[in-house]
Order: structure tokens, then sequence, then C-alpha cells
């Protein structure tokens, strides 16, 4: 699939950049404004409403992740990208992606270590550090050990810490909880050791407590973990095995001298083996398709329109006894433009320059779960994205505005604002952020692209009184309001998909919000 897609595309951006301008020497042909607009035309207010309706029925049940209501959901969504003549992106050649989604709690009778001479057992001397599940492991290799509480950057500027177990032994009175003492947990994290342990000083009461109240915690994992191990060891459970290695915890853990150093520990070797036990073992599906771009080296970069097609499945009644969470609103509106934009693009008579990928995630509502799959699977690499336009939430509250939050951060702002001027018969104006002190920019799939480098902007038409309730039904919708927006997005994507330049990041942006 990844050569299909790909063709011998560039593997790096500085490749693509190049790329980028040879191509601007030599433009691929574009459709003219009459057959883009009748492309434009294919979006109607009457298709919104029937796909709409189609996906807020009772009968999907609020599309639930996971559920055979979703499950139904993306099959019909596949069929109708492949009506489209879309080239299908996900699982061994089809339009799905499957993720699983696992909820399990570690099993302490077959997890356990062995930290230099002694035998540690799970529960009573370690734990984990976080009330986050360590992921299934057996790993074996040399200990090192971190002590300190200062800015960790030059004590640990020559250290290197792979295919080690490494031990943070903080000052009295302080642990992983601790600010300063975090700033070292993560430094030494990204000289990638096998696995971190933190000594832990606490009374017996207290340890008690806190491990008792990890084994009973449920985690849910999407998709393999990626997390690296990170556990608390008592004092007491290791300080033989750090003596016989010439350290001394109470010399580590003085408070006289707080300067971050390392120490090797010859000849202890440390072991860890944890297991999971598994409680539920689903799966539930992405939908994606691709429309092959036109231009021979832009085809293999690509525009993202994304929007969720779950929501919140069946729960407490409201007043007059509804238990069903359509979701039409929030957001089979925005699933319907992704669907709407497919049909759009593939009605054009001479193809964009760039590809155009058409993806309906699920997990969102319960934390970002589908897009944030796919951004660690893709069917291409990640710095091929050029920039992704998510829609969550298009069908209500006024009909002359739709909020594009993201804006300021990058050159997408711009573009919007161009095409937007450029089609005034659409009655529809992109606006900025109007809530920015709830976050949303962190609080739908597009963000998944975001700290990852990808270009974003996030339509949204804001809550409202039907928000999350079951009363978010599909005769609420405005559909001609939304038909609009999906006409706007048509025009803003292509002209994304046709310009030499990628959208750029403005670089402050870049640095707050793009993670390594």
């Amino acid at each position: 699939m990844i050569q299909r897609l790909l063709r011998a595309g560039p593997p790096v951006v500085p490749a693509i950049m190049s790329a980028t301008v040879v191509a601007a020497q030599a433009p691929a042909p574009v459709t003219a404004p009459a057959a883009v607009a009748r492309a434009a035309a294919t979006i109607t207010e009457r298709d919104i409403q029937r796909r709409i309706n189609v996906m807020a029925h009772d009968t999907m049940r609020g599309r639930y992740t996971p559920s055979a209501e979703l499950e139904g959901t993306a099959v019909w969504i596949a069929s109708e990208f492949e009506s489209l003549g879309l080239t299908p992106a996900g699982d061994e050649g089809g339009f799905l992606q499957r993720y699983s989604i696992r909820r399990v709690t570690l099993n302490p009778g077959r997890s356990g270590a062995r930290f230099g001479r002694r035998d540690l057992r799970y529960g009573r001397d370690f734990g984990p550090a976080l009330p986050v599940l360590p992921p299934a492991i057996s790993l074996t290799g040399p200990l090192a050990v971190v002590s300190g509480s200062r800015d960790p950057g030059e004590g640990l500027r020559s250290a290197s810490f792979t295919g080690q177990h490494v031990l943070i032994v903080p000052p009295f009175g302080l642990d992983l909880r601790d600010a300063v003492v975090g700033n070292v947990y993560r430094a030494v994290l990204a000289r990638e050791p096998l696995a971190v342990w933190v000594a832990i000083s606490e009374q017996n009461r207290e340890w008690v407590e806190r491990v008792n109240a990890e084994l009973r915690r449920q985690h849910v994992h999407v998709g393999e973990p990626v997390t690296r191990p990170v556990f608390a060891v008592r004092d007491q459970s290791i300080d033989e095995s750090l003596r016989a290695a010439g350290l001394e915890l109470a010399r580590l853990r003085d408070r006289s001298d707080d300067n971050v150093r390392w120490h090797g520990a010859p000849g202890a070797l440390v072991s860890v083996t944890t297991e999971w036990r598994y409680i539920t073992d689903r799966s539930a599906p992405n939908v994606v398709g691709v429309l092959a771009g036109d231009d021979p080296v832009l085809k293999d970069e690509y525009v993202v329109f994304s929007a969720h097609m779950d929501h919140l499945g069946v729960g407490d009644p409201d007043v007059w006894g509804d238990s069903i969470y359509n979701g039409a609103d929030d957001n089979a509106s925005g699933t319907a433009a992704v669907l709407e934009l497919a049909e759009a693009f593939a009605a054009l008579e001479v193809r964009p320059r760039r590809s155009v990928v058409f993806l309906t995630v699920s997990g969102e509502e319960h934390g970002l779960w589908g897009s944030d799959y796919f951004a660690q699977h893709l069917p291409f690499p990640i710095d091929h994205i050029v920039a992704n336009l998510n829609i969550d939430m298009i069908g209500r509250n006024w009909p002359d505005t739709i909020v594009a939050i993201g804006r300021e951060h990058s050159d997408l702002g711009a573009t919007l604002a161009s095409v937007n001027a450029d089609h005034p018969e659409l009655g529809m104006t992109a606006i900025d952020d109007l809530w920015p002190q709830e976050n949303f920019y962190m609080r739908s799939d597009h963000y998944n692209f975001a700290r990852r480098g990808v270009p974003v902007l996030f339509f949204f038409n804001g809550t409202h009184d039907d928000y999350h309730r079951p009363s978010d039904e599909a005769d609420k919708i405005d559909a001609e309001k939304a038909a609009r927006i999906a006409r706007l997005l048509f025009y803003f994507g292509l002209e994304v998909a046709n310009r030499a330049e990628r959208p750029r990041w403005n670089p402050e942006s870049y640095r707050e919000i793009v993670r390594p």
C-alpha cells in the first residue's frame, strides 16, 4: 500500500522543499474556474442532510467506540469512498484501518524483577511510579544511578543510557511528583534508557496505599503502548544491591549538594518482567481514502481532510426518556462534510496537484484515539502531509460564520482569508477562535497532527444546549449552512493542494506546539 501511494516520494522535508521548487517551474494544468465551480456545486444541502440522517439515526445508537453501530457507520463510509473512486489506504488494501482497544490491569503474580543480588516482588518491593500502566516487557541490562535535583542539563550532558536501567535517587523529601525531580526524569528519558526506576523512601502504610491503588486501577490502551516503563522501588529493597556496587543511598539522597550527577554501578545487573491481565480486548475502525494528485512531484504530498465519526452511544435518558446520544452536529455534520468534499474533489476534471486524503476517525470522544493511532501508523511519512483541515461540528449556531481555530499558528490562516474573500457568494466568513479559554485547539483530532509538525486548521461552530445530549438530533441541523461551509473548505483545500509552496508554521507556534 505504501508503495502504491508514494511511488518514489522524497523521504525527508528538505527533499520535499527542493522538489516543490522544481514543480513550481513546470506547473501541472489546473481545472478551469467554471469546472471548479461545477465540482463545488456537487456539495448540496440535500446531500448533507441525507448523510447526517444516516449517521444520526436512532438505529446507529450514538456510534459509540467500540460498537457494532460504529462498525456499520465505517463500512457505509468506506462504500461511499469506493463509489467515488478513491484509493483505499487502510489495512491490507482496504479502506478500514483498525486499532486495538484493550482494558487491562497488571498481573502482579506474573511480574517481578531482580535488582543486583536481590529478587523483587511486584507490589511488595516495586510498583508503578505513575498512574500509567507499564508496558508488558522483559528487559535486562546494567544499572546507572542518577542523583540530585538541580538543572539536569550539565550533569547529564555526557550521559547515554541506551540499553541501561536508570535509577533516579531524589534528595530526601522529594519524589517524582516534585517539579524539579520531574525535570531530572525527563532528562533521563531523553537519553533512552531501557526503564526508569525512582527510589522511594515512603513508610509502609504510604507504600501499601499507593501500590494497592495502582493494582486496582484498570487502564485502557489504544494500539501498542509506546511509553517507557517507569517504576517506583523502595529504598529497603535496593539498599543492599547498591552497597555491593559501591553506592550508598544516604549519600545519594544528601541535600547538601543537589547537583545532578550520574554514577556507574559496577556489577549491578537489573532485569524486570511485567505481564498484563486482559479484561476486554476489542478494536475500532478509522476509514481512509485517497484521491491521487496530478503533479508528478507534488502528488507525493498530502492534504488531509478529517472528521470524527463516533459519538457517545447510549447513556442516561433525558426528561423525555431519550437515551440515544445521536451526535448529529457532533460529529455527523463534519463527517458528512468529508464525504461531500470527497465527492467534489472526485468530480474535478483535472485533479489537484497534491494528493488529498479523506479520513474519518473513531474514538475522538474518548481521547482522540483514532487520530492518534492514524498519525502513528500512516500509509506515508508524516512529513509528506502539508496540512490537516479538521471538521468537528458545523451544523448549528450562526448562519454566516464558522470559527477556524489555529489561524494564527501558520500561514494557512492567510490563505483561508484570501480564499474566503474570493467567494462572497457563499455568505460564509471564517473567523478567529472565540473561546481561547476553552482550549479547543487541543480537544479535537487535528491536535494529533499539529503536535507532530503538521500545520492545521480546525473548523468548528461552537457548542450549544444540545451538545453531548440526546437532543443533538438530525432535525436541528442547518444543512444549508453546513453545505456552504463545505464548499468554502473545498475551495480552500483545492488552493492548498495546488500551491507550489507548502503551508508554513509561525516559528513561535511551532516551538510551543510541536513536540519532539
